[in-house]
Order: C-alpha cells, then structure tokens, then sequence
C-alpha cells in the first residue's frame, strides 16, 4: 500500500461533483433516502422470489465491507477468480469510516466473497480483504495528487479487473483533474495493471495510453469492459473516452470494439489487437484500420459488458437520460438492442422511468459476472450524493434485471 493513501481534505470538491446540470433538479423532494425499491410482486399462487432490490454494501454500521476495513467506497466492479471460484470486487475512492470519515484508503480497492448467490436470496458480502484479510489497502503503489513519473495525477479508478491464466487484470483511468474544462476528458493516461498473487501485489504494463494532459483528449482507450472470452477463443475489450467525471461534454456515448489473444494480452503484446471497423463500405475484424464506434449518442459514464449464459450483455450509466441501461446482442460484433433504462435517478420523468427503481445521485452499474442468467443479471449501482461526510456513499446490488 502506499504511503501516501492518507486522508485527502480538499477531494470533497474533486469527486465527481457534478454528475450532469440537470440531475440535482426535483432531488431536494426526492432526497437520498428511499433509494431502493420493492421486488416485484409474485404471480398469484406462485412463490416469491427473493431479489436484492438496491441493498447496500458497505456504508452500513458493522457490515461485511466495515468487518475488512472499508467504510465507504464506490463501484465494487465484480470478476471471477477463477483459480479458486470465489469473487473480487474492485472499488475506487475508498475510506475506512462510513460517510467516507476516518482514513482515506485510496484507489483501487479489493474485497473478496468465498461464494455469490446468484438467486438474489442473499446479498453479496465480503469474506476478506487485499492485500491483507480484515485490513482493505490500496492496491497499486503510487501518490495521490503529485507526479509519480508520467505527470500529475489525482487518483487511479479502476474500470474493469479480470482473471485468466492464473494472472489478474484491472484496466484504470489515471485522473488530472475531476473538474475538466468543456470538450476536455480530464485524464492523465490509461492502463493495465496485473497481479500474479490473485490481487496482493501490482505491476504496471509499461505502456500506457496517453490521455488529455499529456496531449490526447477524448482518446478512445480511456475506459475499458473485458467481456471475457469467448469460446472462439478470442479476448473482446470493449472501449470508450473517460467519462467517470461525468461532466465530458464532448463523450457523445462513442464505443468501440476490439479483440487480442489471450497470450499476446498476457505478455503486454497490445498491438497484436484486432480491430472491429466499417471499413470500404462494410464491417469486419482488420489490423490495417483503427476500431470503428459501434455505438453513440447520449454521454455515457461507467460501462460493462460481459458474456451471459451466451449472450453478450451491456450495461452503462446514461449520464444525459440519467439512468441505468441495458443493452443484449449475440455476439459481440452483432446489432445490440436498444437502449432499456433500469434503475433511474428520478422516476417521474420522462414516461420511460415510469416505476422504475429510483437512485438519486446514482451511477456505476456494473454487471456481476456470476448472474443468473441474460435475462436475470446483477447489477452494481453506486450512489453519492455530491457531498464529503454526507451519507450516502456506498454501492447498491439488484438482481433480477431483465435487459
């Protein structure tokens, strides 16, 4: 862990203060209690199911995340670690009090759960913690706010982690600045970090990405979903501009495409990458032409794609419909669908949020790898409410969301 992951008195102004314009309209009435909402109602005669419908995990006097040190966080990006069958969950900004009070941890932020009820009967919690069980640390070895060799830096946030091979992964956003002047993304760089110990101990591929401050703004490899691979052997990625600040005017919801070997991404070998592109009137996988956006519109935040029960599943944060969407294809390079909110921030307008579960001040919405199926997925919301010391900050598991 490093040194410097100490508390930070000015990131209260930082931290994604302002998730878009127009969110905070209507929440002084909506508030930030209440954010989770009913399962619903069994057929009659039929047994309830039981589904986790926005059940906090961590904020919580006395929780499974306090139980490992950690207070409050965000995200909890779910992966399988497949050397063991248990799962990880990566969190970003993390605190060892509730109300994110006491010591800063840092960023990224492991905890682990021995087994995951994918019935939604139980909720996920947390049986132990990296790199030490009942002591959550900062897993990569660098400085918040200073210049740790590649220019000045605020943070690491994680965007997706995997594991194959024995090797784990966390793509991550290196943040400048949460507070970007319009049209700019606010990034330092991207990268790949691996862990050879499951997720103790971190190195950093020596390539890196170049983001904004260091001349290329808007760069599509800022935030990454591992899809996983596929049965044709092939590792997708799917990739976008940086957009955890939410405030990137200039993100347009552009995503791309790409695949690697699992060999060639395991020996850091990225430009054996092929690249999904319309090319001379029509699609196809080429090395001779960079990846083509399969997908664009609203600004998108946090995203996650993954491959369940066969069927490639999409979720994102829709910072201009302010809500949480899905999206199913069935393959990685088919048409997807259309865009279904699922979890929204105000659910009194417009007529699509109409009884949707309501999470003011959300965003995240990553999906668990170990969901029950492509039409019962767990999903990953994180909430905060814009303000240091002020609950709530947390993450808030659903099950049974049908994309």
């Amino acid at each position: 862990m490093s040194d410097s992951a100490q508390p930070n008195p000015h990131r209260d102004a930082s931290r994604r203060t302002a998730l878009k314009a127009g969110m905070g309209l209507a929440m002084g009435a909506l508030g930030v209690a209440g954010a989770t909402a009913p399962a619903a109602a069994a057929p009659r005669g039929a047994t309830a199911r039981v589904l986790q419908a926005g059940t906090p995990l961590c904020d919580q006097p006395g929780d499974s995340a306090a139980a490992q040190g950690l207070g409050s966080g965000d995200l909890a990006i779910p992966y399988y670690r497949e050397h063991d069958g248990t799962w990880g969950y990566v969190f970003g900004d993390a605190w060892r009090g509730i109300q994110q009070t006491g010591e800063y941890i840092g960023s990224p932020v492991m905890l682990n759960q021995d087994r995951f009820d994918a019935s939604g009967a139980t909720p996920i919690s947390f049986t132990w913690a990296m790199p030490t069980a009942g002591r959550a640390g900062q897993l990569f070895a660098y400085g918040h706010d200073r210049d740790n060799g590649h220019g000045f830096e605020v943070s690491r946030i994680p965007n997706d982690c995997i594991e194959f091979g024995g090797r784990t992964y966390i793509q991550y956003t290196s943040v400048a600045t949460w507070t970007p002047p319009a049209g700019y993304d606010g990034s330092l760089m991207s990268g790949v970090a691996y862990s050879d110990d499951h997720g103790v101990t971190w190195q950093d591929y020596p390539y890196h990405w170049v983001g904004d401050t260091q001349g290329v703004n808007q760069s599509m490899y800022g935030m990454w979903s591992f899809a996983g691979i596929d049965p044709d052997g092939w590792l997708y990625i799917f990739s976008k501009r940086w957009n955890g600040t939410h405030v990137n005017t200039a993100d347009g919801g552009a995503i791309q495409l790409f695949r690697i070997r699992p060999d060639d991404f395991r020996a850091g070998n990225f430009g054996a990458q092929e690249n999904w592109a319309f090319v001379d009137g029509g699609w196809r996988w080429t090395r001779s032409a960079p990846p083509s956006a399969i997908l664009s519109g609203n600004n998108v935040g946090e995203f996650s794609v993954k491959r369940i029960g066969g069927t490639y599943c999409m979720s994102y944060f829709d910072v201009t419909d302010y809500s949480i969407c899905t999206r199913t294809a069935s393959r990685p390079d088919a048409v997807w669908s259309a865009p279904k909110p699922q979890i929204v921030g105000d659910n009194r307008l417009p007529p699509s949020h109409w009884g949707k579960p309501q999470v003011p001040f959300l965003y995240g919405g990553y999906i668990h790898p170990g969901s029950a199926g492509p039409n019962s997925l767990t999903l990953i919301v994180s909430q905060w409410n814009g303000k240091l010391h002020e609950p709530p900050y947390w993450v808030l598991q659903y099950d049974g969301i049908a994309p």
